[in-house]
């Protein structure tokens, strides 16, 4: 009789991990958040652009950390309709003030609900798609590197997917919290005029910045990038999803 009910008890416990392995095989890496399930998680989502010539990829001067160059690129938002999805699973939303920052996907969970928000996300509903999101960002920074005229050539453009990322669970320095992002990578797309004039410029314009203070458009090489170095400039750890799927150092944390 006890062998039956203990029996009956690991077929259970293995059915339950087995369904819970096939629901989340997507997210199996995330798996390691539930390793203390009652920690708290700061998550973000994000879109990254790549735009290359073979191994010199463009980055963006960045407003929050003088000195430093990233990819272009920022925060998804989720739609006003999809905040009570959110809310259920125990999201925080992270308020920074700014207009511009509203609605953005970024803000705290449990760890434990961590699983659900990534199956959330993949399904791609209640949010903006990573295109709509690139190409609104990318309008929005190249106006913030001095060079709007290029504006109305980046609202037709399109985009390739090139890699997602989960980059992450990490310790922030000085925090309770740990971090978790979910990154996607495109690819400028030249398949019209505007997509080769873009590219064009971005790729003229690093070439001709120059090597001290006034750059706002650079270009870095992959092993710039691993060293988080190009000349004097500073690469930020970003960069590296645009040559893979891991980074190479911790954050370097904003000045305002």
């Amino acid at each position: 009789m006890v062998e039956k009910i203990v029996g009956g008890l690991v077929l259970a416990m293995l059915t339950y991990l087995g369904r819970t392995l096939w629901q989340n095989r997507r997210h199996l890496g995330l798996m390691l958040v539930l390793l203390v399930p009652w920690r708290r998680t700061r998550v973000s989502v994000a879109v990254l652009l790549r735009v290359h010539d073979e191994d010199r990829y463009v980055l963006f001067s960045s407003p929050t950390r003088p000195g430093a160059f990233g990819p272009p690129g920022g925060v998804v938002k989720y739609q006003e309709h999809g905040r009570a999805a959110l809310e259920r699973m125990g999201f925080e939303f992270e308020d920074r003030g700014a207009p511009a920052m509203r609605l953005d996907l970024r803000g705290y969970l449990p760890a434990s609900r961590v699983l659900g928000f990534a199956r959330w996300l993949h399904r791609g509903i209640d949010r903006e798609p990573a295109a709509e999101c690139l190409r609104r960002e990318l309008v929005e920074e190249l106006g913030e590197v001095g060079h709007e005229e290029l504006a109305p050539l980046a609202r037709d453009v399109t985009f390739r997917p090139v890699r997602r990322v989960v980059d992450g669970p990490m310790k922030v320095a000085g925090e309770t919290y740990h971090q978790l992002r979910f990154i996607e990578v495109l690819d400028l797309v030249p398949d019209r005029p505007e997509a080769v004039e873009l590219r064009t410029a971005l790729l003229s314009l690093a070439a001709a910045a120059p090597d001290g203070p006034g750059a706002t458009v650079v270009t870095a090489t992959r092993k710039q990038i691993s060293l988080g170095r190009a000349g004097v400039h500073v690469v930020l750890p970003q960069s590296a999803f645009l040559v893979g799927d891991r980074r190479f150092r911790g954050d370097i944390h904003p000045a305002t």
